[in-house]
């Protein structure tokens, strides 16, 4: 009942939120073309990051893009998590309290899915368990949901460019019906240049500020570049903007974390293809202020 509901709210609300994703053939600098929109980690401001019920509440919410982080387990399963350790989000000192410096490669996927990681958020999410990648992504297509995944600290897992790839196109997320439904990014270059030559297809985004000069080359495996907001100019923009992808769009920009009305018009008006927000209803209640 429970995942039906869910469904039938994310339907209803879709509509809303295509609003802010500027379609294939839409104009840089086109004041019609806002940007997208996209949760971070979920709608994180409101639920326990990078879990199912954050997912859920971005779904509540109108959103059809969610981020999130993936790192591997010891016996090698893909799991959804931010820090390369499980103190900040979980209760893994209390349950495992002679496993320091508790790392998420250092402890099975039995183990992971026995901590609660939900409870430092809120007593609402006792309970809230961490997610594996193959759980993340049939609850995001329950929802209608698109994914910008980042790989996580790849150096620790070595084939994880690999796996991860199986397991999309496992899942049919590499095609078909998901066409335009994923985005793999990274802050590690040759990783995400792994991705690409590995999946020539697959929309990739590269997470920092290379030099305007250096944009040229991370056009050839990226199709985005994704810059903290704080280091971000309507001059990189343009620069990124006139530079040609690997699939024959100009270089897009997603820009991160934004959690208030005035940075998020203020990178607006630069132009960004995307935005991304622990609170996008914040985002996007600013933007249709504009």
């Amino acid at each position: 009942m429970y995942a039906r509901a869910i469904a039938a709210t994310t339907t209803a609300l879709l509509g809303t939120a295509t609003l802010l994703t500027p379609t294939s053939d839409a104009r840089v600098g086109d004041v019609r073309a806002r940007p997208a929109v996209v949760a971070h980690r979920g709608a994180s401001a409101y639920a326990p990051e990078n879990t199912l019920p954050a997912v859920d509440t971005a779904a509540r919410l109108g959103f059809s893009w969610v981020e999130n982080d993936v790192q591997r387990t010891k016996d090698g399963e893909l799991v959804v998590i931010h820090d390369d350790n499980l103190k900040r989000t979980t209760n893994a000192e209390e349950v495992f309290p002679g496993r320091a410096p508790w790392k998420v490669k250092d402890f099975t996927a039995a183990e992971i899915a026995r901590l609660d990681a939900g409870s430092w958020f809120g007593p609402a999410y006792a309970g809230t368990r961490v997610p594996t990648l193959k759980q993340y992504l049939r609850r995001l297509d329950l929802n209608h949901e698109k994914l910008l995944l980042e790989l996580k600290n790849p150096e620790l897992y070595p084939g994880i460019e690999q796996q991860t790839l199986k397991l999309l196109g496992n899942e049919g997320w590499l095609g078909g019906r998901y066409s335009g439904r994923l985005i793999v990014q990274s802050f590690d270059a040759g990783s995400l240049r792994t991705v690409h030559d590995l999946k020539p297809a697959l929309t990739t985004g590269f997470l920092g500020t290379p030099a305007k000069a250096e944009l040229p080359g991370y056009a050839r495996f990226a199709d985005l570049v994704n810059p903290s907001h704080r280091k971000l100019t309507k001059g990189y923009v343009t620069a990124a903007h006139a530079l040609t992808g690997p699939h024959g769009r100009h270089l897009r920009v997603f820009t991160w974390t934004v959690n208030d009305a005035d940075t998020a018009r203020s990178v607006a008006r630069y132009d960004v293809d995307g935005i991304i927000s622990n609170k996008p209803d914040l985002v996007r209640a600013a933007l249709n202020g504009r």
